[in-house]
């Protein structure tokens, strides 16, 4: 069986298959005429913009590429030198200190509490 929601009581009733696939204010129609343009300013078509690509500034990948592609024997994520080192070493002491201070929490919190 279909329902659907009585426009008077706001409550499901019963109806037939044509009314329930049929939502109430909508009425299936095909328009007469196309919609009016949303945009006033057409779209440029891809071919229009021509086949050069202008970027804001200079490509670094072939450099980038040189210095990922060294067989140096460090990891990727410390080939850039310093700073690299310095934000993995951060990174993985606040990491031990935040496992270090669960531990503890942990182990404060598996206690029993002392009777006042």
């Amino acid at each position: 069986m279909y329902y659907k929601v009585s426009g008077v009581t706001g409550k499901l009733t019963g109806a037939t298959a044509a009314s329930a696939y049929s939502p109430q204010g909508l009425k299936a129609t095909v328009p007469s005429q196309a919609p009016p343009m949303i945009f006033a300013v057409p779209t440029k078509v891809v071919s229009e913009t021509g086949s050069v690509a202008h970027y804001m500034g200079i490509n670094k990948v072939p450099e980038l590429q040189k210095i990922f592609q060294k067989t140096d024997g460090a990891p990727v994520h410390l080939k850039r030198g310093v700073m690299d080192k310095m934000l993995y070493r951060s990174t993985m002491g606040l990491t031990i200190g935040g496992t270090l201070y669960c531990l503890m929490a942990l182990y404060i919190a598996a206690q029993p509490r002392k009777p006042q």
